[in-house]
């Protein structure tokens, strides 16, 4: 693909996007190129970027999974409440992260080996793991961590980058060698193309599955465990909805709803798209209502545009034939 072609697919409109956004942003704010507003457009939605980027390998997997944000809030939870009971931190954050490598477990086994839908499944796991974390938690909120669990959330590790966006960074470039360097990310693909055909060419295509939701679950677990120290307490609700926002990341950069397409470079323009949307409308004190309402109007659109462009090609190239 040239540069030219680059320009004219859906990565160029993100880019085109961003540029505006950044350029209305610098306007509105002359704190907008500060070093500390761009590291903090970054932590302030940090958990969901992290997740975004495994939503993206489920995703172009032709399959979905609700229960990100919930898994966050029970690994939240069951490390508080570990906490509490006298669990060292350290064991805590293990057994968290354990929780949420068995729910992706769990959600992976009912797709791949019983043939559920994953819509119905995670969405039952987005009900049914909340359950479970408000049990742990009941309606109080839980801090009292120690200093260097709360510091790991809130502050600087390398230069002003925190942990949470050096796992960030980490993991999106994991993500890419996986997606479009490795023969896994070449049966992601070919698994999200056409399922029937990967396994009558034997591929293994319920260990595929069965691997990107324990994925899924342990990276939602480790997000969870991030808010936490950022946050310093937990509560049974938190990361309530983040679902919707990771979604909308994940499809406004380009991978298809139905599977088998999309690329880690659109979800990194979406990723800075969304973020400074955000910021920009926090910089001119815009409420978050009117910021989840914003991106709602993205998610109907990134799901709209592609396909009635993809629909305007096919009737053109009809015509023309």
């Amino acid at each position: 693909m040239t540069m030219l072609d680059r320009l004219r697919s859906w990565e160029g409109l993100l880019l085109a996007i961003l540029v505006a956004v950044v350029a209305v942003n610098a306007v509105a704010s002359p704190y907008y190129f500060g070093v500390g507003n761009i590291v903090n457009l970054f932590q302030l939605s940090i958990e969901k970027i992290i997740v975004a980027l495994v939503m993206t390998l489920i995703i172009i997997n032709a399959e979905i999974d609700l229960s990100v944000a919930s898994v966050m809030g029970l690994a939240a939870c069951l490390l508080a409440w570990l906490f509490q009971q006298g669990v060292p931190m350290p064991a805590a954050i293990a057994l968290a992260l354990l929780s949420g490598l068995a729910a992706g477990l769990f959600n992976g086994f009912w797709v791949a080996y019983i043939g559920l839908p994953s819509l119905a499944v995670t969405l039952a796991g987005l009900i049914g793991y909340r359950g479970v974390a408000r049990i742990f938690v009941e309606d109080r909120a839980i801090g009292g961590f120690p200093a260097w669990f709360n510091t790991m959330g809130q502050q600087a590790l390398i230069g002003p980058l925190t942990v949470s966006i050096v796992i960030f960074l980490i993991l999106f470039v994991v993500v890419a060698v996986v997606l479009h360097g490795s023969a896994f990310g070449r049966l992601v693909y070919f698994i999200g193309n056409n399922a029937e055909a990967a396994r009558y060419s034997g591929v293994r295509v319920k260990l595929v599955k069965m691997a990107l939701f324990a994925a899924s679950g342990l990276v939602a677990a480790l997000a969870g465990v991030l808010y936490a120290a950022r946050l310093g307490s937990v509560r049974g609700d938190m990361a309530t909805g983040f679902e919707l926002d990771i979604i909308t990341i994940v499809l406004l950069g380009g991978v298809s709803i139905f599977g088998g397409s999309g690329n880690i470079v659109g979800v990194g323009l979406s990723i800075l798209v969304i973020l400074n949307l955000r910021n920009g409308m926090g910089l001119a004190s815009i409420t978050g209502n009117t910021q989840t309402s914003v991106i709602g109007a993205l998610l109907i659109l990134s799901v709209l545009v592609p396909n009635i462009a993809q629909a305007i090609r096919r009737n053109v190239k009809g015509r023309v034939t």
